[in-house]
């Protein structure tokens, strides 16, 4: 097994289980899913005696999955301490053990059929793009017996439904935050709800959510919708639009609109006496779509001031950035593959997924740092005895470059590994090929301690 990861050091150290050996055994984990984290755990654990001691840590009730968690947020807190502003994406998932019948405590998901666990995370994000870590995260289980009655959501009081989550993260996330620092919290049309905005936070501490609900206005006769849409245009620009199942990664022309609203509370609610809120909302409609596209319409709303177009254009900015948190989690399920785990207890699951989701966020986090911060040394986040093992084996040397290579260098090589061809059209490596190419540079890091130790003899 190979030397710890400058990383994950640095998270180990925050993480404190109550037993010491719980804590050398999450450790060792960590540094063999991190090694090799597209593999089953007794793959990445290689042998008998080693998977049998994994299987038993996830098996401990004596192992907190909030423990885990907090040492986790609290090394983010850390890792971003005197950073001017910080965007916050939100974001829910399915954890989909469907074909595991055999494993115990599982939920419904989107419908009785599926079966599994829901997770909701809160990822930092630099200002300029790059993964910083986790400040939340949730799991739970949605009882089989409750399907079917979404209709007696209402009367459930917020702290009861699923919808807490949102402002629960809210909490956490200034918990784990320095006050100093500026916080813009983003989330998808899930989070458009009344008692999301109408939430205490802190100063400069702002929300972006996509609209998914046609609210009354305060002194208006028409709705939301219909009042956005009637504004003349504030201006036009361009959005990067990420991919997804139905649509190609592309570029849009939009036409922006802008205004203040008060948002009635919902009728429902009519006996809490509840008091408007004043928020600002954006449409962005689309000029012109590619044949066949679908065109895009976003409506956001902010608790940020927008009184030019400047504003608006900031706040849509920082919304794009929330597909970050759909790249952490299709890391997480396609790239460490936990939906493929076999632990028989929804339990032992949620500890091997919190233990999972520190993995992940070192893959994502290394991608976008050698996008945005090309120029930094490869020693900065792996290890040096890692870089000497990469680089004998893509020069083909029996000694290490003298020189160290940068990150971006460092992550090509590691791409190169996991069948990244490099050539001039092909950009940058993707999170797909760097977790096959940990999962190679495993076997070579190991083949380098062995024919080292060999020519030291």
């Amino acid at each position: 097994m190979g030397t710890k990861h400058t990383l994950l050091e640095e998270e180990i150290g925050y993480i404190d289980l109550g037993d010491e050996r719980s804590n050398r055994r999450l450790s060792i984990l960590l540094e063999q899913l991190t090694q090799m984290p597209c593999s089953s755990i007794p793959e990445a654990c290689g042998t008998k005696a080693s998977t049998k001691a994994a299987y038993r840590f996830f098996d401990q009730e004596r192992v907190s999955v909030r423990a885990i968690q907090e040492g986790f947020f609290r090394a983010t807190g850390d890792r971003i301490k005197g950073t001017k502003r910080v965007i916050v994406a939100q974001d829910t998932t399915n954890l989909d053990f469907t074909a595991h019948a055999k494993t115990r405590g599982l939920g419904y998901l989107d419908d009785e059929a599926c079966s599994g666990i829901k997770m909701h995370s809160a990822l930092v994000i630099s200002e300029n793009g790059v993964p910083l870590g986790l400040v939340a995260q949730h799991y739970w289980v949605r009882r089989f017996e409750e399907y079917g009655k979404k209709k007696n959501r209402r009367k459930k009081k917020t702290v009861e439904k699923e919808s807490q989550r949102w402002l629960s993260s809210v909490e956490e996330t200034e918990k784990h935050i320095e006050e100093g620092t500026a916080i813009v919290t983003v989330a998808d049309r899930e989070a458009d709800a009344y008692d999301l905005f109408a939430q205490h936070r802190r100063p400069k501490h702002d929300l972006v959510v996509r609209v998914c609900r046609n609210r009354s206005i305060k002194g208006e006769h028409k709705l939301l919708y219909d009042k956005v849409l009637s504004l003349e245009k504030c201006g036009v620009t361009e959005i990067s639009i990420s991919r997804s199942r139905d649509r190609k990664a592309r570029k849009a022309v939009v036409e922006v609109r802008y205004t203040q609203v008060e948002i009635q509370p919902p009728q429902y609610r009519a006996m809490e006496h509840l008091p408007a809120i004043v928020l600002w909302v954006m449409s962005l409609e689309e000029v012109d779509p590619p044949a066949g596209a679908q065109p895009i319409h976003w409506m956001l709303m902010t608790t940020m001031p927008v009184t030019m177009l400047d504003d608006a254009l900031q706040c849509v900015h920082w919304y794009t950035m929330r597909w970050l948190i759909e790249r952490y989690h299709y890391t997480l399920k396609s790239g460490c593959q936990v939906e493929e785990l076999q632990l028989e207890e929804a339990e032992r699951i949620e500890r091997a997924v919190a233990v999972y989701c520190i993995v992940a966020w070192r893959l994502l986090f290394l991608t976008y740092l050698a996008r945005l911060h090309p120029d930094q040394l490869s020693t900065t986040v792996l290890d040096k005895e890692e870089v000497n093992a990469l680089s004998c084996f893509i020069r083909r040397s029996k000694e290490p470059s003298e020189k160290l290579p940068t990150i971006e260098e460092a992550v090509r090589m590691i791409a190169q590994l996991g069948g990244f061809l490099g050539r001039k059209g092909d950009g940058f490596p993707g999170v797909k090929v760097l977790w096959r190419g940990f999962r190679r540079l495993n076997d070579f890091f190991i083949a380098y301690q062995i024919f080292k130790d060999v020519g030291n003899a």
